[in-house]
């Protein structure tokens, strides 16, 4: 259960991946409601943008990659610097691949695990001192996936996995010194990723549709911000969106049976031939705009 409200007004809120999608739509509500933010993303021109458009005052915006420990660090001492400490942790910013273990390019596969894992490690490290002398929050988002696995997506169920043990790890080191920890966990949220993913990817189509009731369907991008929103000013434990995720943390044990796993796996055997396919069509192991933001 989540605790008293934690005003956000005056706070100071980090937060990576805040150009768009769900870091854009949490910073846009966390400033609504009197937050200062810190937004990091490698992604300039829209992040300029969101800057722009919330106002300059109380909004510090920060080109660099959760991959570069020493970029994650300078992010963190520009916050503390202008603001003068940091309250709130968001461990945002996340990729997704397709392509299956046997033929995805393993500089792919250590691309996801290095941004969805160790660009927490490195956003949460950064920042933490400062969050510990604040007794702040701090929120790693995780994922469904780290409950539910699926074909073509090993590496980011792997990272997502890892994220949310991260974070439970983490909260038993914190606890004493007054600093919460949370995972956050969605479904498909109609994110840039995964309205590019079905644009480009027809597999990814056919695998939503085989899944049964809810696991198909997508959530907006709104009802996750303001989830979030409420997860941070409660200091959750866990956060989902939408809210029957949580039960798949219950489900867990299931979903990796043979009778959890029935629908992908029986989808498996034509699904992965395809995916494998248009990745070798396309000549990348992700979207294209995921793509053209790697640094040269």
């Amino acid at each position: 259960m989540g605790k008293k409200n934690y005003s956000v007004s005056g706070k100071v809120v980090l937060i990576t991946g805040g150009a768009r999608g769900i870091g854009g739509e949490l910073a846009t509500r966390l400033h609504a409601k009197g937050a200062r933010l810190v937004l990091t993303d490698l992604d300039a021109a829209p992040l300029t943008e969101l800057a722009d458009r919330l106002g300059r005052d109380g909004v510090l915006a920060v080109v660099a990659d959760v991959r570069d420990a020493e970029a994650m660090v300078a992010a963190a001492r520009q916050a503390i610097e202008q603001f003068g400490g940091i309250d709130v942790v968001v461990a945002n910013a996340g990729v997704g691949s397709f392509g299956s273990v046997l033929n995805i390019d393993p500089a792919a596969f250590k691309k996801v695990v290095d941004i969805n894992l160790t660009g927490v490690f490195n956003t949460v490290h950064a920042a933490l001192a400062s969050v510990i002398e604040r007794r702040g929050y701090v929120l790693v988002v995780s994922s469904m996936a780290a409950f539910v696995a699926a074909p073509g997506m090993a590496a980011y169920a792997a990272s997502k996995s890892g994220a949310e043990n991260f974070a439970n790890a983490l909260r038993q080191e914190v606890a004493h010194l007054g600093v919460d920890v949370g995972s956050a966990h969605m479904s498909w949220i109609d994110t840039p990723l995964v309205q590019e993913l079905k644009v480009e990817l027809d597999s990814f189509n056919k695998m939503l549709a085989a899944l049964p009731g809810p696991l198909s369907r997508t959530t907006t991008v709104a009802a996750c911000g303001s989830a979030f929103v409420d997860g941070i000013e409660r200091r959750k434990r866990h956060v989902y969106c939408p809210g029957w995720v949580g039960a798949m943390r219950w489900l867990r044990p299931l979903m990796a049976t043979s009778v959890g796993e029935r629908s992908t796996s029986e989808l498996a055997p034509t699904l992965i031939p395809e995916i494998d396919a248009r990745a070798a069509e396309l000549g990348r192991n992700f979207s294209a705009r995921t793509e053209a933001l790697e640094p040269e």
